[in-house]
């Protein structure tokens, strides 16, 4: 008997094995009944035996053996759903792995046995049922790693959401005690003190939430509204001089820059590009904010003179990335961050439409410039009519 029609006609035995192995799994499967523990079990084997009866070639044997083998069709696979599924039910990516294993290890036994003596043609189809079976397992290993990601962030933007909340609430309170007039000088310090550290603490939140957002694929909501590029630069720039007195700011032009924009994500964005360069720009040089702009875009520079940015590193500034070992630090960032200033400034800008390049020499020094449209994709094209 075929391999595949082996399994189609051996399905109840099969399965029993499978639901058998599930229960060993715990304590994910102490609360499951036969149907969850089975899971996608079912279209998982009649993928499997249809695979067996399809022809293929030497490069598409071998992209299977990977689990590289395309998918063609818009819905789901079973080994998708099954993964999916595995991560929602708490099973752990080792303990579905598991499952495979012993599914493997099962239909080999039950065919070997009922076979007596395996035949040349049978190793071609046992090669064949093992492809199959690490295609099926890369789909499920992808796919309950993507659910197993989504629901972490989705958890962080709701910690996120009630911190902000509760944060709101302190501050609140600390504004109202300071407007209290008959406070000791003592009691009116630790409400200052308590209305700063909520105010950090609740920008610390706001860049949780922003990166979530930006994981999840939802993009940072913006809301525009017309402004002066060279009056929101102008102001950033003063809020950083504010805080930096030993180090000096210019900037130049733009004045009659206007567009429609997120005041607030563009205050953000460049806010995050200008720190940067105070971080890592050579003490007692200046940090120059440039605005200009054509008829369409409008064009934000921020340079410093500093340690230039290593050639390999320009295209990948503006990607998250692993904190840097004690005692180090790149030319891009702090040595305490993970790139979220650079990699938050990049996400409002594309979610304006546009985009920031880095361009970084010994002589030149580090400049970042930021090309934003005038105007929403589709009140521009509206505009060019």
């Amino acid at each position: 008997m075929h391999l595949s029609e082996f399994i189609v006609a051996n399905r109840k035995p099969i399965l029993a094995e499978w639901e058998e192995f599930a229960r060993t799994c715990e304590p994910s499967s102490a609360r499951m009944g036969i149907v969850e523990l089975r899971d996608h079990a079912d279209g998982i084997l009649s993928m499997i035996a249809a695979d067996l009866e399809t022809a293929q070639d030497a490069a598409e044997q071998s992209k299977k053996s990977k689990g590289n083998a395309a998918d063609d069709t818009p819905d789901e696979t079973a080994a998708e759903e099954h993964g999916a599924g595995r991560a929602e039910s708490g099973f752990t990516v080792a303990q579905m792995v598991a499952e495979y294993r012993a599914l493997r290890a099962s239909v080999i036994r039950l065919w070997t046995e009922n076979q007596g003596e395996l035949a040349p043609g049978d190793i071609e189809q046992l090669t064949r049922f093992n492809e199959a079976i690490d295609q099926s397992l890369a789909e499920s290993v992808v796919r309950y790693s993507e659910q197993l990601d989504r629901a972490q962030e989705i958890s962080v933007a709701i910690v996120g959401h009630d911190l902000r909340a509760g944060l709101a609430a302190i501050q609140a309170s600390a504004s109202a005690l300071l407007e209290t007039r008959h406070l000791e000088q003592t009691a009116v310090t630790l409400a200052s003190q308590i209305a700063e550290t909520a105010d950090r603490t609740t920008h610390t939140v706001g860049i949780l939430l922003d990166f979530t957002r930006s994981r999840l694929g939802e993009g940072i909501p913006i809301h525009r509204s017309e402004a002066s590029m060279g009056t929101l630069a102008h102001d950033v720039a003063a809020g950083i001089a504010a805080a930096h007195p030993e180090r000096r700011f210019s900037v130049e032009g733009g004045t009659e820059e206007r567009g429609e924009w997120d005041v607030a994500r563009i205050s953000q964005a460049l806010n995050n590009l200008i720190e940067n360069a105070v971080q890592h720009g050579t003490a007692g040089t200046p940090v120059t904010v440039h605005v200009n702009g054509d008829e369409h875009d409008v064009y934000v520079s921020v340079h410093n003179r500093g340690t230039a940015i290593p050639r390999e590193q320009l295209d990948t500034l503006f990607e998250l990335r692993g904190a840097a070992p004690a005692g180090e630090s790149s030319p891009r960032e702090p040595r305490e961050g993970l790139g979220l200033g650079l990699y938050i400034a990049e996400r409002i800008v594309r979610a304006h439409g546009g985009s920031i390049i880095a361009k970084s020499s010994e002589v030149h020094g580090n400049t970042f410039t930021v090309c934003l449209p005038r105007h929403a994709p589709a009140e521009r094209r509206k505009a060019a009519r």
